[in-house]
């Protein structure tokens, strides 16, 4: 009996899906021979339980306690670089050498004073507290000698005044420390023990509510006594230490001491040796050696000397005549360090980093045929031929209608009107009656009035003989000119002795400027052929950053007294250090002497309210180094295109762009203009955002004209242009209104830059067309890394800073 069969109209129904409710032997199955993807894709986690991860957890603070431990032991210690302090007065009241004869307690330690110059500093070496302190002073009023001590100092000891805390010049001081960044910081105050009992209480009151401004929770310590300098001296010793990013990750030094051997060829130029103790990371003598204001140069070799400020130093006792013996322990230790001195490294030639600083353009590169005048004169035949043939449109009109009515016909349903009309006489007649109605009102007015002679004092006078007239102008015009630009943004009125066409002809424009491309390797100057530029900086400098925690580099380790010798370095700097200027020398990271475009945040500083134009020479302070330069402002923000500005605006962070040294952040950015009188302004503050010379930096040029004759989507605008070939010229551009309209030129019409204009609504009579028009903007090279010494700040000077209240 043969089996039924179903055949091909049989229904058929839907398998049942279990989904997630599905089975577990179910799900076996269908997974059968599979693996998890986590299992391919990633790492096995093994999972500690609880009391491995508590474990885990101790073990990690205890590993952490033990770095800031050691760390803490080594700063000072036989086997780590002296403390070194900085001491600064913010208030002219203050007396420096009251507070370094209270410091310089022999009861506690061993001093060894040396004095440079203006420059007082001495070594304190105190074995019961196994520690040993390098003392340095620098007036609040010196700029350069501040911000390049505080480069290199442990701890800045800042002296108040009982009553203010801190003048004028203490306060600009502490504004520009704060910029740049400040390591571990302690305050002192000097000369509460002479005021009485009662005034005690309320000085210690008003001192507190001044350092609320910029110290809210730091304690005060007092410093009259030796006592109090004691306790001091243990605070410096046990604080914890702060970080500045851009030293640790380089080896620096402070010289101690500096000797000029000149080459025989010529005495202006030779070899710098300098000797201190090597700070921050290990110093190899391949690497280049930034002097802070003088530039880079390099290694020829290291010496390793004794250090001349052991902990514990070797005494001799004597009954008879102690300074004698203390005469002979002295020679006999310059006879060790020259008998001890010994070569830890000689430069190698194949390893040392080059001096170059810019890549040498090749002039054949990118080369291409330039057209010839046959080949120019016909490319411009043929597009004036294009523009006629397509300014030709075909319409239906009435039988009877000229070529000029036929212009003004827009469809069947619109009728638009008449003959162009030209400038009204009647409006000009009565304009001029109004205008001789109000100068005969002002006539009339000044009749009235009565005339009083004022005497002027003699201190008038005396005034105006500062006045310099020629600057007072040029500031006034600055103002005016930030002043226009923040009421018409971008603005520009159109040439009339000049074509547009050829004015703008750089610019071009944009659809829309967050969104249209732009091409940044387009019409690059000739000095992008100069500069360097990274595939990847961000990776380049990870990868620069890992190998110096990672890897191992021969040389002079952190805390060693080393004597460094520097070949080709000018007389001058020698010079400068024996004057008592200090000389501070940093080791730079690959590539960082190499010349490309640095782009920088900034925002304005509050105390300062001068206008300050884009490509003005101003005074960087960036990192360690020191320069001065033509910056560009430019808006930030995360676009591939960035607005140029005009100005350096208040209360909004910019991007400052220069050609510069390469330096790989974090880096601190300070920005200073020089005033006549040679002193610095502190004008912005801010970091290193990148060095990128693909940031596109786009100036935008803004044409404006006003709409004659209105209909209902179309417009009659002049004074936008003044010639029709202009008006052909510019015609792809879109067009844009203030109330937001947007809109396309149609034709010219006449010859006197009248155009008629389309727009997406109707336009009301106030409103003002406008045309943007964009090209690319780049800094000018003028990097110069000798900056001058500024003139010490006076505490006028810095008043007249300040702008008075209620003054216009």
């Amino acid at each position: 009996m043969a089996a039924h069969r179903s055949g091909p109209l049989k229904q058929q129904n839907k398998a049942h899906k279990g989904g997630r409710h599905r089975g577990r032997g179910s799900a076996q199955r269908d997974g059968k021979g599979r693996l998890a993807p986590k299992t391919l894709s990633k790492k096995v986690r093994k999972e500690l339980s609880r009391v491995d991860q508590r474990h885990r957890a101790s073990q990690l603070r205890k590993q952490k306690k033990e770095a800031v431990l050691a760390e803490k032991r080594q700063l000072g210690s036989k086997d780590g670089p002296p403390h070194q302090v900085l001491v600064v007065p913010l208030h002219n009241r203050i007396s420096l050498p009251e507070a370094f004869r209270l410091l310089q307690d022999t009861d506690s330690g061993i001093v060894h004073l040396n004095e440079l110059g203006s420059t007082h500093s001495f070594m304190l070496l105190c074995p019961r507290l196994k520690h040993r302190w390098f003392f340095t002073s620098a007036r609040p009023g010196d700029l350069h000698t501040v911000l390049d001590m505080a480069k290199v100092a442990d701890t800045i000891l800042f002296l108040l005044d009982p009553l203010e805390g801190w003048d004028s010049t203490g306060n600009y001081c502490l504004s520009y420390l704060f910029a740049q960044g400040l390591p571990t910081y302690t305050l002192a105050v000097q000369g509460v023990s002479g005021l009485p009992l009662k005034k005690q209480i309320d000085a210690r009151k008003k001192l507190s509510k001044v350092m609320e401004k910029r110290f809210p929770d730091d304690k005060l310590f007092l410093l009259d006594t030796q006592q109090e300098a004691g306790m001091l001296l243990r605070q410096l010793a046990n604080q914890k230490q702060r970080h500045l990013a851009f030293r640790d990750r380089r080896a620096y030094l402070f010289a101690h001491a500096a000797d000029f051997v000149p080459n025989e060829e010529n005495n202006l130029v030779g070899t710098l040796k300098i000797s201190g103790y090597v700070r921050g990371q290990t110093l190899n003598v391949n690497s280049l050696l930034h002097i802070i204001g003088h530039g880079d140069f390099q290694m020829k070799q290291i010496d390793a000397p004794l250090d001349p400020f052991p902990l514990n130093p070797r005494v001799i006792k004597s009954q008879k005549d102690p300074g004698m013996e203390m005469e002979i322990c002295a020679t006999d230790a310059v006879a060790d360090m020259e008998e001890d001195l010994k070569v830890l490294m000689k430069a190698d030639p194949d390893r040392q980093e080059s001096l170059q600083t810019e890549a040498v353009p090749d002039p054949m590169e990118g080369e291409q045929t330039w057209p010839t005048e046959e080949e120019l004169s016909e490319a411009n035949g043929w597009y004036w031929q294009i523009l006629k043939e397509s300014s030709k449109v075909v319409k239906k009109v009435p039988k009877g209608t000229s070529s000029y009515q036929a212009e003004w016909i827009l469809d069947e349903d619109h009728e638009s009107g008449g003959e162009e009309d030209e400038y009204d006489d009647t409006e000009h007649e009565d304009f001029m009656e109004e205008e001789s109605q109000d100068e005969s009102s002002e006539e009339e007015e000044e009749e009235e009035c009565e005339t009083m002679t004022i005497g002027e004092s003699v201190r008038d006078d005396l005034y105006d003989e500062k006045v310099d007239e020629e600057a007072e102008e040029k500031m006034l015009e600055k103002y005016k000119q930030e002043r226009l630009e923040e009421m018409f943004p971008d603005e520009v009125d159109t040439p009339r002795d000049m074509a547009a066409r050829i004015r703008f002809q750089k610019y071009r424009g944009l659809k829309s400027f967050r969104t249209s491309p732009w091409d940044p390797k387009e019409n690059l100057p000739p000095d992008y052929a100069r500069i360097f530029q990274f595939q990847n900086f961000t990776n380049t400098r990870k990868s620069i950053f890992k190998e110096i925690e990672e890897k191992e580099v021969e040389g002079a380790e952190a805390g060693w007294y080393v004597t460094l010798h520097i070949s080709e370095v000018p007389v001058s700097v020698v010079e400068y250090f024996r004057q008592g200027a200090p000389l501070i020398a940093f080791s730079l990271l690959p590539h960082e002497q190499k010349m490309s475009v640095l782009n920088m945040v900034v925002r304005r500083d509050p105390g300062n309210t001068e206008p300050v134009k884009a490509k003005e020479e101003l005074i960087f302070h960036c990192g360690f180094r020191r320069f001065r330069a033509s910056p560009l402002f430019s808006q930030h923000t995360a676009a591939d295109k960035h607005k140029f500005q005009r100005f350096l605006t208040a209360d909004v962070a910019l991007v400052v762009t220069v050609y510069a040294p390469i330096t790989f952040p974090p880096a601190s950015v300070l920005l200073f203009k020089e005033k006549s009188n040679g002193m610095h302004n502190l004008i912005a503050t801010g970091h290193l955002l990148s060095v990128d010379p693909d940031r596109m930096v786009i100036k935008r040029v803004v044409l404006s004209g006003h709409p004659f004759k209105i209909f209902t989507k179309m417009a009659v605008v002049r004074y936008m242009f003044f010639n029709r070939e202009d008006v052909l010229w510019f015609k792809p551009v879109e067009l844009r209104t203030k109330w937001g309209r947007r809109g396309h030129i149609k034709e010219p019409l006449g010859t006197h830059g009248h155009m008629k204009c389309s727009f997406d609504g109707k336009l009301k009579s106030q409103d003002t067309v406008l045309m943007n028009l964009y090209k690319r903007v780049f800094p000018k090279w003028t990097y110069d890394p000798y900056v001058p010494e500024p003139v010490p700040w006076v505490k006028s000077e810095i008043s007249s800073i300040v702008p008075e209240v209620g003054m216009e």
